[in-house]
């Protein structure tokens, strides 16, 4: 068994090991077959050779990363663990793009590098399509692009819209008038914008129809001009509805188009309008694809483990 040292005097130590060594442990599991001792401003790890070589390789980047941008967490050390190198995209500050100031002056960001390239694809397009399961903040970033947009006078409104599909749910069986029947199917919505507008001020807005929060099928015949178009749980659309939405667009309109194909509430058989859309649509140049996936989660860490799991499952079956 050989070993090697690895100088951390450039970096301080306490924070690059993490809350109690939590980096060091995070670096085992990729490194299972060494071992790995940090004592002070040095970091020592026994093995054979050829793995020595590729985890001082990886180490070093860590190092790099640390010294640059400050942060090292469990996201980062993943990304640069199994990506290529240093230069990789992926691992270009961690990290986080400022979106805008929400309520109170929080600052809503883009959290994960998949995120950071939705912001910059609405920058360059006028259709996007943010494709990922659930959690890994697909909605929030666009309501929050959305927001600035509209805050920037680049946009006169914005339009949320979702099909009234859920969880096998009937609207017909749930009490109340339409209204008081699509508010739960709303919510997700709701709750991004209270995070970014002011109460008062959110509500004027939606009074006024600057902000619209409607069912898809209130979209029909109309021409969406000078807005910014979110459909959120595009899985749920049909080939009709979804050719039907696509073809709203207007003048100096941006649409955004969320969702989940692993999470469709259709009735079976009937086709997704997103996933045919993600077919037909694949290669038309002023639309583009961004996949997020489970390292893009930013809900409670057994989120990830939860999509994890089951997709083991489902690719099983």
């Amino acid at each position: 068994m050989n070993d090697i040292k690895i100088d951390l005097s450039e970096v301080n130590p306490q924070e690059f090991f993490g809350d109690q060594n939590a980096n060091i442990a995070k670096l085992r599991t990729y490194f299972p077959k060494i071992k790995i001792v940090a004592r002070g401003n040095t970091q020592k790890a026994y093995g054979e050779d050829s793995i020595l070589s590729e985890f001082s390789k990886r180490v070093d980047m860590l190092i790099a990363h640390f010294g640059k941008f400050n942060i090292l967490n469990d996201e980062i050390i993943e990304r640069i663990v199994l990506a290529g190198t240093e230069d990789n995209p992926e691992l270009d500050g961690g990290t986080e793009t400022q979106i805008l100031h929400g309520v109170g002056g929080k600052i809503i960001k883009a959290k994960t590098y998949n995120q950071k390239r939705l912001v910059e694809s609405m920058h360059k397009n006028d259709m996007v399509f943010a494709v990922g399961p659930a959690g890994t903040g697909k909605t929030y970033t666009g309501v929050a692009i959305a927001v600035k947009a509209l805050k920037e006078k680049q946009v006169k409104r914005i339009i949320l819209t979702r099909p009234a599909v859920e969880a096998g749910e009937n609207l017909g069986f749930l009490p109340g008038d339409l209204n008081e029947k699509l508010d739960p199917y709303m919510q997700p919505l709701y709750d991004a914008l209270r995070d970014m507008i002011p109460g008062e001020k959110l509500q004027g807005y939606i009074e006024k129809g600057t902000i619209q929060i409607a069912p898809l099928a209130f979209m029909r015949g109309r021409t969406l001009d000078n807005a910014f178009v979110i459909l959120d749980e595009a899985q749920n659309t049909t080939h009709a509805q979804m050719k039907m939405f696509l073809t709203r667009m207007g003048k100096n309109a941006k649409f955004l188009l969320t969702g989940d194909p692993g999470q469709i509430d259709l009735p079976r058989r009937m086709i997704s309008g997103l996933k045919e859309s993600l077919l037909i649509l694949k290669n038309t140049k002023g639309i583009e694809i961004i996949y997020l996936d489970d390292k893009d989660v930013i809900r409670h860490p057994l989120v990830k483990k939860i999509i994890d799991a089951y997709k083991t499952i489902e690719h099983d079956n």
